[in-house]
Order: structure tokens, then C-alpha cells, then sequence
């Protein structure tokens, strides 16, 4: 697996106050990283880091195997959380500013923006002022000015707020795209569905320590309780919980019943689901047995607690 950017021991101060300490992460190239945290954990000054706004007390950036310089903001897209768009400026005027600074020549800047105005429907926009645009209107502006010079590093900061369903569907199926097109995305958000949704691998933030990092579905194999949800057909039902629970010393166990229809949701105490399939399997018949994995969101939470009461 190639390494496109490579943070190592990154520690950030603002005074007395720690905002990232000793925090490491490696994105692959091609990949779509989810760079997640509550509010105030340090991603942001992370993401600033790596767009060089402001520098690191101690640690090293690397991109391409390369240690971070000035010229690689030609190589790196940002949309920031705090949109940044001019607002007195034209649209068509500031989107040539704007990619001219990314290093791209007008004639290119001019090409590259015909095809994102067409593409987005918004050659009409081209002499409006910023101001006149509603906030979605300008986020997808903001979107185009931070693709439009095909950067190999592309960072997007809740790049959905502001947009309608439609709209956001259609920005998540421009950035599978361009993560398709070879872009590698470091994706920052509170939305754990597009967390689910979009990336293959996270790392996660918290009080400026990196408390958890790796591809999201070893992260829920590590989360999951060994809680199954089950579905069975059976003349037994009245019998069945109690049974159940003292078989597999159930550490926790939810019944419903149907007629003689039983759903239940059961966590084992060990590695007993392929004898308790089996059971079940003798006294009826299985309509549905499933191990339920942890989303995206349930893990989050679980991680900050486990973080909060670790002091």
C-alpha cells in the first residue's frame, strides 16, 4: 500500500494549551481518510498543518515520501469548514485568481473552469458577484476553485454543509470520482453516515491524542460485542428465552414474539454462535441470523467514553 501523506509526531501548542500531541497518521494514495473528532480535538490545526498556514512546534509532514515544502500547495486542494470566497469579487473573475495562485497558467484555469461550470450547470454564475449566491450556491464554487487544478491531495471540511440532499449527493459522487480518478481525499466531518458511506480508512481525534486509526472495517471487527440479531420460526416460544439464556450465559438478550414467530437480539459470553445457530436450527427454523457489526456513529461514541474515562 503506497503512502501518500506521511504526519509523524506532530505536536502543536498555543501557549499552554496542547492542540495536537504527538499525533501520527498515514493516508494512502487513492484512499478516502475520514479525519474525525469532537469539536476542539485538534483537526483542525492538524488540516492547517498540512496546508501550511501554520507550523508545528516539533514533527515532520511528508507527502510523496518527500518532507512538505512551499511549492506542494499546488499539489494540495483545500475546502475549509469557515467558506473563504471573496464576496465582492465576481465568480468567473475570482475562480481565475484563485487557480492562477494554485499555479496554473489563465489558459488552463479558463479550460478547467469551462468544464466545471458546464458539468455544475453554472455558466450563468460566471459575472456574478459572491454575495448575490445563496450559501449552497457558493459552496459549490468553493468546491470547484479547490479542484479545479486536479491536486494528488484533495482535503475537504464538512464539504456538505450548506447543500440540500440532491446537492450533497451530487458533491459525494464528484469526490468518488476524483478519489476514482487517482485524487487521494482527507475527509473531515461530524456526518457519520458519510463517514460510512465514503471512507476506507479513519483516524480519530480526541483532547489532541489520536486515539484510534486504521481501515474502518478492522476498526468495527475491534468494536463489535458479539451481538446477533435472530429470527425464528418455532412451536416453543414460550420456553425459549429462559432456554436460551441459561444455554449461552447471554450477557444480554431482547425477546419479541409473533405467534410463533421469535426475534431476538442475543450477546454471547465467548465465541459460541456457531452452537447457537446450531440450536436453534433443531428446534425451528431460521429465518435470520446475523452478527450485528457497530456503524461508524456507535463507534465514535464508544471510543470518546472509553477515551473520557481513561482520565
Amino acid at each position: 500500500m503506497s503512502i501518500l501523506l506521511e504526519v509523524n509526531n506532530i505536536v502543536k501548542k498555543y501557549g499552554d494549551f496542547v492542540a495536537l500531541n504527538n499525533v501520527s497518521i498515514k493516508v494512502p494514495q487513492g484512499s478516502i481518510f475520514g479525519l474525525l473528532g469532537p469539536n476542539g480535538a485538534g483537526k483542525t490545526s492538524l488540516i492547517r498543518i498540512i496546508n501550511q498556514i501554520i507550523v508545528q512546534d516539533s514533527g515532520i509532514v511528508k507527502l510523496d515520501g518527500e518532507i512538505l515544502k512551499p511549492t506542494d500547495i499546488s499539489h494540495i486542494g483545500y475546502l475549509p469548514e469557515e467558506r473563504g470566497l471573496y464576496k465582492g469579487m465576481k465568480v468567473g473573475e475570482q475562480a481565475l485568481y484563485l487557480a492562477q495562485l494554485k499555479g496554473m497558467s489563465k489558459a488552463e484555469a479558463q479550460k478547467s473552469l469551462r468544464y466545471w461550470f458546464e458539468k455544475f450547470d453554472i455558466n450563468d454564475w460566471w459575472n456574478k458577484k459572491v454575495q448575490e449566491l445563496s450559501k449552497g450556491m457558493a459552496q459549490k464554487v468553493q468546491f470547484i476553485v479547490t479542484v479545479m487544478h486536479k491536486p494528488k491531495l484533495l482535503i475537504f471540511d464538512e464539504p456538505f454543509s450548506g447543500f440540500d440532499p440532491i446537492n450533497a449527493n451530487l458533491i459525494k459522487d464528484e469526490i468518488l470520482q476524483l478519489r476514482d480518478e487517482g485524487a487521494t481525499v482527507i475527509f473531515s466531518t461530524h456526518r457519520m453516515e458519510s463517514v460510512e458511506e465514503l471512507c476506507e480508512h479513519i483516524a480519530l481525534i480526541d483532547k489532541s491524542n489520536k486515539i484510534l486509526d486504521g481501515k474502518l472495517s478492522d476498526i468495527k471487527q475491534q468494536f463489535k460485542s458479539n451481538m446477533f440479531e435472530v429470527v425464528l420460526q418455532t412451536n416453543a416460544v414460550a420456553a425459549m428465552k429462559k432456554d436460551i439464556n441459561e444455554r449461552f450465559e447471554c450477557l444480554h438478550s431482547n425477546l419479541f414474539t409473533n405467534d410463533d414467530e421469535l426475534a431476538l437480539k442475543i450477546q454471547l459470553n465467548g465465541d459460541k454462535s456457531n452452537v447457537l445457530l446450531n440450536y436453534l436450527a433443531s428446534i425451528g427454523s431460521v429465518r435470520h441470523f446475523v452478527e450485528m457489526i457497530p456503524n461508524a456513529n456507535e463507534i465514535f461514541i464508544k471510543a470518546i467514553k472509553q477515551n473520557m474515562s481513561n482520565g
